[in-house]
């Protein structure tokens, strides 16, 4: 059994709705042309916090007793699940802490400050951001919000889909991008709920390929540190919950180069004038370079987040 069902969703959807935005789905006649399909693009760049990211730390924080908000709440993230859980532990006046890499992009450990949270900085190329994160607890009774492995953040990452398909319903397929899997599995399980012969599809940086090679060992595989652009799926490993969902509900991984991922980037910024962080444009990218199946005519895909760092998209912009 699955660790969330589509009651769980929709349990989600009506816990955020007075707390979370619901997103634009944006076209584009150039990104139809160059990809020969209809596409539409989830736009959670515009979503609280500027990444999906907040659906599921809003149904997480908000599922708590005033008891437990009282003692604060905990997460571990390079960025954007550290700015949704101080957002939206702010919105439910609770006091959070957030272990960061000391590497984290400049403007999501602002933002994460400048939500009230405290940052706890470590080296993720020697520290085990999960490891300090249950001494931390352990401390102080805060409760954890893992950013993809636990059914409440998973359920409320698939409130994404459900909005994308009551606007869209005659979608052929859905793609979002994988880091730990959240996003991807919750989306999974209320598409395939919603439209159940819907074709659901992940895109993977080839630097960070820890649920390609999953899938093709049948287990879930660990990988070293990875040095992609795209920050926000730097995992290691698919979670424990989430890599089942992917197994059962998602058809194949596509897996996206670096140059990929940045030629993205600009073409979502130059062509639909938004901008959109490299883990952001990594299901566009798939879509963009053949990677998803010829017979696919209309396509949706979760543009996971846009907190990207002024100067990283000046150097990815002057690449070209």
């Amino acid at each position: 059994m699955l660790a969330i069902n589509f009651a769980d969703v929709q349990t989600a959807a009506g816990r955020i709705a007075p707390w979370a935005h619901r997103t634009p789905v944006l076209t584009s006649k150039t990104l139809d042309r160059e990809t020969g399909k209809r596409v539409y693009l989830k736009a959670e760049n515009f979503q609280v916090g500027g990444a999906f990211k907040f659906r599921g730390a809003c149904n997480f924080v908000f599922s708590l007793s005033p008891e437990e908000l009282r003692r604060g709440v905990l997460a571990y993230s390079s960025g954007n699940h550290a700015q949704a859980v101080a957002l939206a532990a702010q919105r439910a006046g609770a006091k959070a802490t957030v272990v960061m890499p000391s590497d984290a992009p400049k403007a999501k450990a602002a933002a994460t400050a400048g939500a009230g949270a405290t940052i706890v900085h470590y080296d993720r190329m020697t520290e085990d951001r999960e490891a300090i994160c249950r001494r931390l607890a352990e401390e102080s009774g805060a409760a954890v919000i893992p950013p993809f492995d636990h059914p409440l953040t998973i359920a409320g990452q698939g409130t994404a889909a459900m909005e994308l398909l009551a606007e869209v319903p005659e979608l052929d397929a859905l793609v979002a991008c994988l880091g730990g899997g959240g996003l991807l599995g919750g989306c999974a399980v209320a598409a395939k709920a919603i439209r159940p012969g819907i074709r659901v599809f992940g895109a993977e940086p080839e630097l960070a390929n820890d649920f390609w090679q999953s899938l093709q060992k049948g287990e879930r595989v660990t990988i070293p540190p990875p040095p992609t652009i795209a920050d926000g799926l730097r995992t290691l490993a698919p979670g424990k919950l989430t890599f089942p969902m992917v197994q059962e509900h998602v058809e194949a991984v596509a897996l996206i180069s670096e140059d990929e991922i940045k030629a993205a980037v600009r073409f979502l910024l130059e062509r639909l004038k938004i901008v959109v962080e490299p883990s952001g444009a990594v299901g566009v990218a798939a879509a963009l370079f053949g990677k998803l199946p010829a017979d696919v005519a209309s396509v949706g895909i979760v543009i996971s987040g846009g907190n990207v760092d002024l100067d990283q998209l000046a150097e990815i912009c002057s690449a070209a």
